[in-house]
């Protein structure tokens, strides 16, 4: 393998890049980015640079040491394979550029809302400046989404003064990360914030000056001088459509991140990898795909995926793993509770500590903790290692999780 290309400027594709070279890999490496930007860090956008507190999140990364050619500021637009194995080409902005193995790291897209009103998304650093000059005190604020980036932004925006309304589609905050039994325990935050929420109402478009909103009556309006949604993102995959690469929901790879042309027989390409956010890759642990869009996938699949690039044997079968700042708290999520029999309660949830186990029988499949790290940090262990527990332990607060182990 001669000559590589890492498509995707995030965190994904620069730690591609590195760890490509740490395998020792030396030919020519090229990193396409869409933005103009050195590869930043996205987690701080909605944290310390929409607050002020930060205005640099650039990725340390040495890129004389990696002979890395960086073509900032250019998009691709296609891609065309050669015979399997046989690399091929990425049409971009910058021209074409053949490859022998790439590395597809695009991300993901925010999804926005009808209307011609104007809508901020925070995805960016760009967006999180502009942002940010727009949230002074008095300020009306609409956000839709009372996910975890409308939760940051609430918080943000309510310290600095201005007046905010969340707008959420379903009954409770986080009801598709977390369920509504759940999201409904962190509804008092909100309040507690100054920050008012309402449930329960879908958007028609985003007007001139604020909200329309659906409903039988229809016309009710919410004003605003500034309306931010944050519902979603999707894969970028628009550059990828014809090029015979099996695209469902993302980017689909099999546990190596090897990108899957058919998937009934099982084929892929060993040349082309996909990683972070755009990757929807094996799980054995789980038994299925899985999409996730979080800072710790990002940062730590991109080692199996130069691995597997370069003809080495790795699977990337880690527990997903990611965190809020939000109302004052920290909120930490580890494992994947989605086919879970049961959850059980690890302290009162009124109270300023307290954690979410989720069982099936003995096994601890997920855990959410809210300004307990150290159930957080034992959690991710008992997960990731798939010893059992015993589940009266496990509800007790007072007893540390490493305990609740069963011998």
């Amino acid at each position: 393998m001669n000559r590589v290309i890492v498509v995707g400027g995030g965190l994904a594709g620069v730690r591609a890049a590195e760890a490509l070279r740490s395998k020792g890999y030396e030919g020519a490496l090229t990193l396409v980015s869409a933005e103009r930007h050195m590869p930043y860090d996205r987690p701080p956008l909605s944290k310390a640079v929409l607050a002020g507190d930060s205005d640099d999140t650039t990725v340390d990364a040495d890129w004389d040491a990696l002979r890395c050619e960086l073509l900032l500021g250019e998009r691709a637009t296609g891609l065309r394979l050669d015979g399997p194995g046989r690399g091929g080409t990425v049409a971009s902005t910058a021209g074409d550029l053949p490859f022998d193995g790439l590395v597809i790291a695009t991300g993901a897209e925010p999804v926005t809302l009808p209307g011609d009103g104007r809508q901020h998304v925070l995805r960016t650093i760009d967006d999180s400046r502009d942002l940010r000059g727009r949230l002074t005190e008095g300020a009306r604020i609409v956000i839709v989404g009372a996910g975890w980036i409308g939760a940051e932004v609430a918080t943000t925006a309510a310290k600095k003064g201005c007046a905010v309304t969340v707008v959420e589609a379903a009954d409770t905050p986080l009801a598709v990360a977390l369920g509504q039994e759940i999201g409904a325990l962190t509804i008092p935050w909100y309040a507690e914030a100054g920050v008012e929420l309402r449930t329960g109402v879908k958007v028609a478009a985003v007007e001139h000056g604020g909200l329309a909103l659906a409903g039988p009556g229809g016309g009710e309006r919410i004003d605003a001088d500034e309306v931010v949604v944050g519902i979603g993102v999707r894969p970028a995959l628009g550059w990828l459509e014809g090029s015979g690469l099996l695209l469902e929901r993302g980017v689909v790879t099999d546990a190596s991140f090897r990108t899957v042309m058919d998937d009934e027989t099982g084929t892929v390409r060993p040349d082309v990898v996909a990683v972070g956010d755009c990757a929807a890759w094996w799980s054995d642990r789980y038994g299925r795909r899985l999409l996730v869009e979080h800072w710790d996938t990002a940062l730590n699949a991109p080692d199996t995926a130069a691995a597997a690039l370069l003809g080495q044997d790795a699977v990337y079968d880690a527990a997903p793993y990611f965190w809020s700042e939000q109302f004052g708290r920290m909120v930490q999520y580890a494992g994947n509770h989605a086919r879970s029999e049961r959850l059980v309660h690890r302290g009162d949830p009124s109270g300023r500590k307290w954690a979410i186990a989720w069982l099936t029988g003995d096994r601890l499949d997920a855990i959410l903790t809210v300004d307990r790290p150290r159930d957080l940090v034992q959690a991710r262990r008992v997960i990731a290692a798939g010893t059992p527990v015993d589940p009266e332990a496990i509800a007790d607060p007072d007893v540390a999780v490493r305990q609740a182990v069963r011998g």
